[in-house]
């Protein structure tokens, strides 16, 4: 049976326990994640309902939509609507789904979920929001969604941006 020292030990040379002490992390769990024209972007651990791998098999195209919509999903017996993130912040490149599956974020506000289809996912980390800059060098259409940045590499010109999600799925966008 394997306790919880057996854990957090491993063995020194001379055959005693080494006790690994775990660090306390700094800020709020975040999900960085990129779009097609390879902007990173972070949401709230708090308000994401689930991350999800969808095939364009599963996506339903619907006719006549905005065409910031991929379509819809039934995802656990409800029927969501997929949009393309990063056509909705205003990416100039559009989001492939000739591949297997489709990396999708699932957002929820009261009543209202919905699917942030991306490029990739890398992962969950620690933020410190008060290292949070107000964002710089983005479009007015952008703007309202974010709800500020941190500087990654300022020569290069790579942000980690954080979104608003509750600002996403308010926003007025949906409805063009």
């Amino acid at each position: 049976m394997v306790n919880n020292l057996d854990l957090l030990a491993g063995q020194e040379p001379d055959g005693s326990p080494e006790f690994h002490t775990l660090e306390s992390p700094e800020g709020e769990l975040h999900l960085r994640f990129f779009v097609p024209a390879e902007n990173e972007f972070a949401l709230p651990a708090t308000g994401i309902r689930e991350v999800i791998s969808a095939s364009p098999e599963r996506i339903t195209c619907i006719p006549n939509t905005s065409p910031l919509l991929l379509g819809t999903l039934n995802w656990r017996g409800q029927v969501i609507w997929i949009a393309d993130l990063g056509q909705f912040l205003g990416d100039p490149v559009f989001l492939s789904t000739d591949r297997p599956e489709i990396p999708t974020i699932v957002v929820e506000d009261q009543e209202t979920v919905i699917g942030l289809a991306v490029e990739r996912i890398v992962g969950m980390d620690w933020l410190d929001l008060n290292r949070l800059q107000v964002p710089t060098n983005v479009s007015d259409s952008m703007a309202p969604l974010l709800r500020g940045e941190w500087s990654i590499d300022e020569e290069q010109n790579h942000y980690l941006r954080l979104l608003d999600q509750i600002a996403i799925i308010r926003s007025a966008r949906w409805a063009a």
